[in-house]
């Protein structure tokens, strides 16, 4: 990749997580605030329509961009397939620039909108926590593999799939961890309070999900290999 396209994919990754961050916000003071809907059946349901609808805003924008992210985990999964200078290029610029573009994101947020929320909680022990995150984290970086091999070309439907999974996930989470799956968001929120640094803030939001990633990545690798042996090997008899 030239300069210019990392450059880009760069400047693509900071405004994609700093819209993100606000994107959950917007959402929920649409739908609490200016909808007056409560926390009941009705309001949750609104709210969870309006975040498929956002999560496919977003999965059009990274077309746009032409591979732009807001997730470090999305970046780092990809990586991990490439070739090394790749993986140094997008762990050591394409994820702080994340990290940044979300902290920038949640720092105007707090200046603009006070009363908004301090982001995710932990509510359950730090080991659960980071074992909760790594499960759901494993769970949607198999389900997004599986649907970039399996479903090529049909943007609609790829997104459908990925965006309902993410909501369940989240919502299976919410109560214990957050259900975020993004470690640069929290981070966003984490530096506003200034709990980044902490132990529980670092095990559960990041080391966790970058240790699901990778053995996510690993499994599928592994189980879908064979499959395409099988079938070269099959084709080599037949010949």
């Amino acid at each position: 990749m030239h300069k210019m396209g990392r450059t880009r994919l760069l400047v693509s990754d900071f405004v994609l997580s700093f819209m993100w961050v606000w994107s959950s916000v917007i959402v929920r003071i649409f739908v609490f605030k200016y909808l007056s809907l409560g926390h009941d059946h009705l309001g949750e349901i609104v709210k969870a329509a309006l975040s498929v609808i956002n999560m496919f805003l977003f999965a059009f924008l990274v077309n746009f961009t032409r591979g732009g992210a807001y997730n470090p985990l999305t970046v780092l999964s990809s990586a991990m397939s490439g070739d090394f200078a790749n993986f140094i290029y997008c762990v050591g610029a394409r994820i702080p620039t994340q990290v940044l573009g979300s902290i920038v994101g949640v720092k105007l947020i707090i200046d603009t909108i006070p009363e908004v929320g301090r982001g995710p909680r932990l509510n359950i022990d730090i080991h659960q926590g980071a074992l909760t995150e790594g499960l759901l984290t494993f769970a949607i970086v198999i389900i997004s593999l599986g649907l970039a091999t399996k479903i090529r070309g049909s943007f609609f439907m790829k997104t459908w799939i990925s965006s309902l999974s993410k909501l369940t996930l989240h919502i299976l989470g919410s109560d214990l961890t957050g259900g975020c799956m993004n470690p640069a968001s929290v981070m966003g929120w984490a530096y506003a309070k200034g709990d980044h640094i902490t132990k529980e803030h670092i095990l559960v939001y990041w080391l966790a999900p970058i240790e699901a990633t990778i053995l996510a990545v690993w499994i599928f690798k592994w189980l879908v290999k064979p499959e395409k042996q099988d079938k070269t090997d099959s084709k080599s008899k037949s010949d």
